[in-house]
């Protein structure tokens, strides 16, 4: 295949060039392909593509076009600029994260990136200039926007030589400056990229108190405090039953304080005590064996213009209770070894779910750290205490994981915002989270009623004089399998309990009688306060 030539000519800008240009070309017999013209301070520069297969070779053809009048230059291309666009876009189109196809108004596919080529498992030249309903089925994005010249999204799948491809698709179609339909373009956007993209959402880089959910006076009042002292320096003590979000609460205040260091957390009860003084303060080379030869700061150097956060600070040993009160006191610390004092410039939060003040009298703590770190004392109270907030969080919570878990909105019933309110919560905040998400997990309707919502306290006591089965804890190592069946096993015994016969419990859960009676078979339930089987006849009116 003969290739055709391609040329930029360069004039002083004039009327007449192209006409000129077109003239010289067919008095000579040569066909232009394509031509393009771009004006820029005075000068016209002509791209020109001359169909190949002619007797003048490269020379010539410059010859040819000196003898046009005005030209400044001639010389020999490789790529027009229109293809230099295309290429471009090309370029840029492989490079987003999205899959793209477009098609024109008659459905002929004029744009595809590699996204799209993949998602589609179709190689790019099976793609372009090919009708669009014969490359995908007939019930495709693009098909229908073009047909109802309306925006069309759906979640689809697409089975390719490397597994099935689960993607968002969004088609919308285009009209031109007259408001013509010209054609449609269709983004595909992987699932998996799009539920990293929620989880990065839904979890904030910075805890804000604006991120607080609660409507509460005491919660309101809590925050109004927090935000006036978050600016000082000054040590601030959390205290609150565990669950309750104290950490989240020092990072709000780490956050508001507007300083530029990190906010770095220690569990004071999860480091071993012989590590906790290296951790903490750091050591010089050689300091022990083990030792990194140039030594290693310590966390309190590493939060420098920030916050360190001491957690369950009641759980330090003795020894390093001395060394964070010297700390505090002197505002420098010595590492392990060394005898250098480091100034540090740190804001001290600390935490804790016991009482100091009892352990300071059982000598458990010291009272100089207790009264060194009691000057600005945060109470968090239990959720038990806080009935208005229960169902706002459990909204709240519930609405995160129907995005995390792809589901359909859900909302709680009536009677199960009534449970939620009645539980005494002894696991706070935490384990109301907990709840949430098993009950949107094993709910398939999209009102989650009281039976799909397990309590702690209710699962251990319920069935305890009613029914037995085998236990329901999820142990190490059961399988997905397993540990759903139990669950299953669990619901099942809670609303058996608490309906008078197998029917009502089968419409509580919007089964089938038949189904609930084969549940109970499967998980071998059986009623032994009438020491018979719960789908015996005599159960199920």
């Amino acid at each position: 295949m003969v290739e055709n030539k391609k040329y930029k000519l360069l004039f002083k800008d004039r009327i007449g060039i192209v006409f000129d240009i077109t003239k010289l070309m067919l008095e000579h017999k040569l066909n232009i392909i394509s031509m393009e013209v771009q004006q820029k301070e005075g000068f016209a520069q002509i791209s020109v593509e001359i169909e190949g297969g002619h007797t003048l070779d490269t020379e010539e053809m410059l010859e040819l076009f000196s003898s046009l009048p005005g030209i400044d230059s001639q010389t020999e291309l490789k790529r027009l600029p229109q293809e230099k666009r295309e290429k471009w876009f090309r370029t840029l189109f492989d490079g987003m994260s999205e899959g793209i196809v477009s098609v024109n108004s008659k459905g002929i596919i004029n744009t595809a990136n590699s996204v799209a080529c993949r998602i589609l498992n179709t190689p790019y030249e099976s793609l372009v200039n090919t009708y669009v309903g014969e490359i995908t089925p007939k019930d495709n994005l693009l098909m229908e926007c073009m047909e109802k010249r309306i925006p069309v999204n759906r979640r689809k799948s697409a089975v390719t030589s490397t597994g099935r491809v689960d993607f968002y698709g969004s088609a919308k179609p285009i009209h031109d400056s007259q408001g013509d339909f010209v054609g449609a373009v269709l983004l595909m956007k992987d699932l998996q990229e799009v539920k990293a993209m929620v989880d990065a959402v839904m979890t904030p880089i910075d805890f804000k108190f604006d991120d607080f959910i609660g409507e509460s006076q005491a919660i309101k009042n809590l925050i109004t405090f927090a935000k006036r002292i978050a600016e000082l320096d000054t040590i601030v003590s959390i205290t609150g039953e565990s669950g309750t979000g104290k950490e989240l609460f020092a990072r709000a205040i780490h956050f508001e304080s507007g300083r530029t260091g990190p906010f770095i957390p220690i569990n004071c009860a999860a480091l071993p005590e012989q590590l906790i003084e290296s951790e903490l303060f750091g050591y010089i080379d050689g300091a022990f064996t083990g030792a990194k030869k140039k030594g290693k700061p310590g966390l309190f150097e590493a939060a420098k213009n920030g916050t360190i956060f001491l957690d369950e600070i009641g759980d330090m040993p003795p020894g390093p209770q001395a060394k964070i009160l010297r700390v505090l006191q002197e505002g420098c610390v010595r590492r392990i070894g060394g005898v250098e004092e480091i100034p540090v410039n740190a804001r001290v939060i600390t935490a804790t779910n016991k009482n100091l003040n009892d352990m300071v009298a059982a000598g458990d703590f010291r009272e100089d750290l207790f009264y060194r770190i009691n000057v600005l004392n945060i109470q968090i109270p239990p959720l038990r205490e806080r009935h208005t907030d229960i169902t706002l969080m459990a909204g709240k919570f519930l609405n995160r994981f129907n995005r995390k878990l792809e589901k359909k909105e859900q909302t709680i019933s009536m009677a199960g915002q009534q449970k939620l309110m009645n539980y005494n919560w002894p696991g706070n905040v935490r384990e109301l989270q907990n709840v949430i998400e098993r009950a949107s997990i094993f709910s398939n309707s999209n009102e989650i009623s009281a039976a799909s919502i397990l309590l702690n306290s209710k699962q251990q006591s319920s069935c305890g004089q009613q029914c037995k089965a085998i236990p329901t804890t999820v142990a190490v190592g059961d399988s997905l399998k397993e540990m759903v069946g139990k669950y299953e096993m669990q619901i099942l015994l809670e609303v058996l309990n608490s309906n008078p016969s197998i029917r009502k419990a089968a419409k509580t859960l919007g089964i089938s009688h038949t189904a609930l009676l084969k549940k109970i078979e499967k998980h071998q339930l059986r009623n032994e306060s009438r020491t018979l089987p719960w789908g015996s006849a005599a159960s199920t009116n």
